[in-house]
């Protein structure tokens, strides 16, 4: 299942890491260089970004209780939010303080050779989890573009991972730069501004993920797809004259509420509607097993396009 897939995913990059992290802390240390401890807070951020999210899958798969009757699915989609905001504050704004404080007080660096081996390895790390999380998400992406896939998708954890590691891997390209400059011109400078380039691109990163993970926190519908088959599995019942409508409401990546408004025939008796909603909740559920909760209103197309009309007199336009 994708949840499956893209758990995987932070586990790997969750590993990747932590060793990233590691040397580069190591070799920041040895070389003083800006940019060294840029990427080495980078890697720390993003592993304890990993930890969050898997908090929040954890914290998804909660069942309903009294407090939270439809369960506990968008911690997920919290979770991903506060990731985006440490991604920005901690990443993005330490890198370019630290790049800023590099170009106000310049101090030379030492053990260059030493950096440049620690931008292999951390390279070689990223390269793999990288590898790992663009295989998983071609597998839910589509035929479209990566950039419609992320603005489709209802798993933040399965593209944050992506994004960081290819904002990692473009940012290990950048430190590499501004090493190799201010070694070769003498002048750590450059070192301090390829720390803010790397801020810069964390920090374009984590408005993606912010905004994809505060929409999916508002709420967004199921794929049309979904809706669709949902209101022909309802059409099924003979019961049923006219589907008006089928909302539906992702609380996870696999968990969606569905609320449907259906006119049922005039001869139809209470009971016969019971029976009818009864056995098309178990064909909706038993076709699409993340309809965590279906809700079925029974009402005209007039009294239905009346209470729509009533809506959009209540509630202002965009």
């Amino acid at each position: 299942m994708a949840g499956d897939r893209s758990r995987f995913v932070v586990y790997a990059a969750l590993a990747g890491n932590i060793l990233v992290a590691a040397t580069k802390f190591v070799a920041a240390a040895m070389t003083g260089s800006s940019s060294m401890w840029s990427e080495a807070i980078h890697s720390v951020v993003d592993s304890g970004n990993e930890v969050l999210l898997l908090y929040g899958y954890r914290r998804s798969r909660l069942g309903p209780d009294d407090q939270h009757p439809l369960g506990y699915g968008r911690e997920l989609y919290f979770w991903s939010f506060v990731v985006a905001m440490l991604l920005f504050t901690l990443g993005a704004g330490l890198a370019a303080y630290e790049g800023a404080s590099r170009i106000i007080n310049p101090e030379p660096l030492t053990h260059v050779l030493a950096n440049y081996g620690v931008l292999l390895a951390a390279a070689i790390f990223e390269g793999a989890t990288w590898i790992v999380a663009l295989r998983a998400f071609r597998q839910t992406k589509g035929d479209g573009s990566y950039l419609t896939a992320i603005e489709d998708s209802k798993d933040p954890p399965g593209f944050m991972v992506l994004l960081e590691d290819s904002a990692a891997l473009v940012g290990l390209a950048v430190a590499g730069v501004g090493l190799f400059l201010s070694d070769h011109l003498q002048d750590p400078r450059f070192d301090g501004a390829a720390s803010i380039v790397i801020g810069l691109i964390l920090g374009g990163v984590a408005f993606l993920v912010a905004r994809e993970s505060k929409a999916l926190l508002i709420g967004e519908r199921a794929d049309r797809e979904i809706e669709a088959s949902i209101a022909e599995l309802a059409m099924r019942e003979q019961a049923v004259e006219r589907v008006n409508s089928v909302l539906t409401l992702h609380m996870a990546p696999e968990q969606i509420v569905v609320a449907l408004s259906l006119e049922f025939a005039d001869n139809v008796r209470t009971s016969e509607i019971e029976n009818a909603i009864f056995s098309m909740e178990r064909r909706i559920r038993e076709t699409h097993p993340q309809a965590i909760s279906i809700f079925v209103k029974p009402q005209t197309q007039k009294v239905f396009k009346d209470s729509l009309r009533a809506i959009e007199q209540e509630w202002p336009s965009k």
